[in-house]
């Protein structure tokens, strides 16, 4: 499903780019794009995941 965004009247460019930034950011594709530019083993996802978890929880990471 591609994304669009059209210009509004009278609408500059660089705000038709935000509204582009912002609507890829709410869908996650960029965080998507990042995540599978290069293979990460099931070992260092679960490893991430568990960390990042630990995280949000507030616990030191080691």
């Amino acid at each position: 499903m591609p994304v669009e965004v059209k210009l509004k009247k009278g609408e500059s460019v660089d705000r038709a780019m935000r509204r582009l930034k912002k609507l890829l950011d709410k869908e996650g594709t960029m965080r998507e794009l990042r995540a599978r530019s290069h293979y990460e083993k099931p070992s260092e996802r679960k490893r991430k995941k568990s960390a990042s978890a630990r995280a949000r929880m507030g616990r030191p990471v080691n």
